[in-house]
């Protein structure tokens, strides 16, 4: 059933970002299980991590710390502050002390079973169908190694790290285990914030852009220019040569032009259905085009790029579209930090909020008013 899952899923750009984790119970002596019994639905020999109902007491060499929970698909209130237990370090693993982690549309999506259409029930089926196998979100963190497993030997405890843990997850709390070939190390002169606000949109504009044949002298346009993986790609797109028009409100245009656009387009003046210009490459970070706007915008040859399609444009034949799901992949993630140290890649926060105000987190990144990126700061709650 994974492998079928993941072939499906490699058509799609529903999931982005979102982490379909499960935890080795080899792990555990004691699983924990819930409501009295194991969780079902479960890969046999795995189960998920949860928090729900937890039901026999912890030992004090276990730990509680804190995360962001869900347990049921809804509007930003579905997520709370919980008690859980901290992550079991595997031997490959580091244990991670979180200082900064982001709140991204992928998350959003998640919580809220906000599918593109015709993408429901596979998305459902992915995720939960009834209520999410996953219970703490997040795909991206900064911070501290405290804890290295037997078998690592290039991470150090001590060390500054980050990364994107894909189908993994669980970055929406103090503590957290990723594999340490995904840890990727902090330059000295990034701050952890900063680095926590380049991964999601930083390798999510990487792996789109080269999906749609990315080059030096291309037309590109950024549609939803001002957002977390729209203002990376526009600074991406023309550290690789090309010329950038990006698609933002009045508002934001002056950021968008700082960060590279060679032009702006303001949705709220000229209607991007009204825009005649023609581009070799169009991003589309909101979910708004299709193949009728291939027609319109791209020169011969040109591809439009879909990080939200539906199910008919993953299925479709036209050559224009591009697809696909970067599932917190992580590609360029040392590259784009190189490039935050030298001062050619520039992260926005929008905003940072303590893990008590995740609530909020969740209505900012809904609002689709967000500039850049919206942090939780784990730092000040971890023990």
């Amino acid at each position: 059933m994974e492998l079928v899952l993941d072939r499906w899923m490699s058509r799609g750009s529903f999931l982005n970002g979102i982490a379909i984790p499960y935890r080795d119970e080899k792990r555990d002596e004691n699983p924990v299980s819930f409501a009295g019994r194991r969780v079902s639905g479960a890969p046999r020999g795995r189960r998920p991590v949860s928090t729900a109902d937890l039901v026999r007491p912890f030992s004090q060499e276990e730990l509680i710390v804190l995360a962001a929970v869900y347990e049921a698909y809804g509007p930003p209130e579905v997520v709370r502050v919980a008690e859980v237990p901290k992550p079991a370090l595997g031997p490959s693993e580091v244990l991670v002390r979180v200082v900064a982690a982001a709140v991204t549309r992928g998350d959003t999506v998640q919580r809220a079973a906000d599918f593109p259409p015709g993408t429901g029930a596979g998305g459902r089926l992915a995720l939960g169908v009834r209520r999410p196998r996953r219970k703490i979100l997040g795909a991206v963190f900064a911070g501290e190694v405290v804890g290295v497993g037997e078998k690592v030997t290039d991470v150090s405890v001590g060390d500054r790290v980050c990364g994107v843990k894909g189908m993994e997850a669980g970055t929406h709390a103090q503590y957290v285990v990723a594999r340490a070939s995904a840890c990727v190390p902090i330059p000295s002169d990034v701050s952890m914030q900063q680095a926590a606000a380049t991964l999601f949109g930083g390798t999510t504009a990487v792996y789109f852009l080269e999906r749609g044949g990315i080059a030096a002298g291309a037309r590109v346009l950024v549609n939803g220019a001002s957002g977390e993986i729209g203002l990376m790609a526009t600074q991406i797109a023309r550290a690789r040569g090309a010329s950038v028009t990006g698609v933002t409100s009045a508002a934001n245009a002056a950021l968008v032009r700082r960060l590279g656009a060679n032009g702006v387009v303001d949705y709220t003046r000229e209607p991007l259905s009204a825009h005649t210009e023609r581009y070799d490459l169009v991003l589309d970070t909101v979910g708004n085009l299709g193949a009728s706007d291939a027609d319109r915008l791209l020169t011969s040859g040109g591809k439009l790029v879909l990080l939200r399609a539906s199910l008919g444009q993953m299925l479709s034949p036209n050559r224009a579209l591009v697809t696909g799901s970067s599932l917190g992949r992580g590609d360029g993630a040392a590259d784009l930090l190189r490039g935050v140290a030298d001062g050619s890649i520039e992260p926005i926060i929008d905003s940072t909020m303590p893990l008590e105000d995740v609530v909020s987190a969740h209505r900012r990144v809904d609002s689709r008013h967000k500039v850049g990126s919206v942090l939780l700061d784990m730092g000040k709650a971890a023990a």
